[in-house]
């Protein structure tokens, strides 16, 4: 999906993670382009990508065949916090499964 719709040159993906529930990504839009639309077209890309490689899930695990709710959060991103926006989102993953870690260890002293 990445190469595919940065080549488009319209979205350009500069940071992804992905955990098990969700998607965390910063991307760049043309400034023609309204938030929507690119969630609609990363959304598509992904979802066709993904039952490409996985058919046989779309029938087993996907009632209707959607692999995306109708929902997403959005927000522009100034100069300023791009970086700060990119490390968070590099780090998060990294910080969760930390966490995971630690609750773990305070489960052992029940």
């Amino acid at each position: 999906m990445d190469s595919e719709v940065s080549q488009s040159g319209i979205i350009e993906m500069q940071e992804i993670e992905i955990p098990p529930d969700h998607v965390r990504a910063l991307v760049a839009l043309e400034p023609t382009m309204s938030v929507s639309e690119c969630m609609r077209i990363l959304k598509s890309v992904s979802a066709r990508e993904f039952f490409q490689r996985y058919p046989d899930t779309k029938k087993k695990y996907f009632w209707g065949g959607k692999l995306w709710s109708p929902s997403y959060y959005a927000e522009t991103v100034g100069t300023k916090n791009e970086q700060a926006i990119s490390a968070y989102i590099r780090n998060q993953l990294k910080e969760e499964e930390r966490y995971l870690r630690v609750l773990k260890q305070l489960k052992l002293l029940d």
